[in-house]
């Protein structure tokens, strides 16, 4: 009995390893669609600068993980319209950064197009927008955000519906956080009494990029993943 509960356990943690090895796909990951945008060593497979052809040199790769360190924001090469993307994400102590998605390349910055998923240190940060929220318009109504320098598990599910609206989700480190229909007449209202009312492009695109973006902070991602899905009906 010795024996096998040794065994046991040796299974366990071999077990727990394999499932925590960063930025890889199980078998059904792969086969349902996901595609994994950084293997821990480049990203410039799937990944550039913001209005640029390549990926900034001060985004680095470190401990597997990719790391910000200037150059500004990142978006994915590729355009995604109804989607699901999937991210670990480690702020530093006052930290601040964002994922945006829908994210044209036109005048000024990718947040003048691209909704924005807030990421922030919610200790020390100096936005009063905590993180897994959608920013200045859908607040969380709980916190499951680990501390800074802890990685963090976020989610962000978007399809676009019969009615030409787009349906999102965020989901943190397990919980769902908010749910919205960009296109909606709620979603109309929030965006005509926030900031965002004069930015004409705002949140508008069908399909666009999704940005990691440079705040200013040290920031660190990995297990960066999607996958495509089809329409609601």
């Amino acid at each position: 009995m010795k024996n096998l509960s040794f065994l046991f356990c040796v299974l366990l943690i071999f077990q727990s390893a394999f499932a925590a090895e960063p930025n890889a796909l199980t078998k059904e990951e792969a086969a349902e669609g996901w595609v994994l945008l950084f293997d821990g060593k480049d990203a410039s497979q799937h990944l550039r600068g913001y209005k640029k052809e390549k990926l900034p040199e001060q985004w680095v790769v470190e401990d597997r993980a990719l790391v910000r360190k200037g150059g500004g924001d990142v978006i994915t090469k590729e355009k995604y319209e109804s989607f699901e993307f999937s991210i670990d994400w480690k702020i530093s102590e006052g930290g601040n950064s964002g994922i945006m998605f829908k994210v044209l390349e036109g005048d000024g910055p990718p947040y003048k197009t691209g909704p924005e998923a807030q990421i922030i240190d919610n200790a020390k940060g100096k936005d009063a927008q905590k993180s897994g929220w959608m920013y200045q318009l859908y607040a969380a109504e709980k916190d499951t955000t680990k501390p800074a320098g802890e990685w963090n598990h976020f989610v962000l599910k978007c399809q676009k519906t019969a009615t030409g609206t787009y349906k999102c989700e965020h989901w943190m480190n397990g919980e769902k956080y908010v749910e919205y229909e960009i296109g909606s007449e709620d979603w109309k209202q929030k965006v005509a009494k926030s900031k965002f009312a004069t930015w004409k492009e705002f949140g508008t695109a069908d399909a666009g990029h999704i940005c990691l973006q440079d705040h200013g902070n040290l920031v660190s991602f990995r297990n960066i993943k999607i996958r495509k899905l089809e329409a609601l009906k």
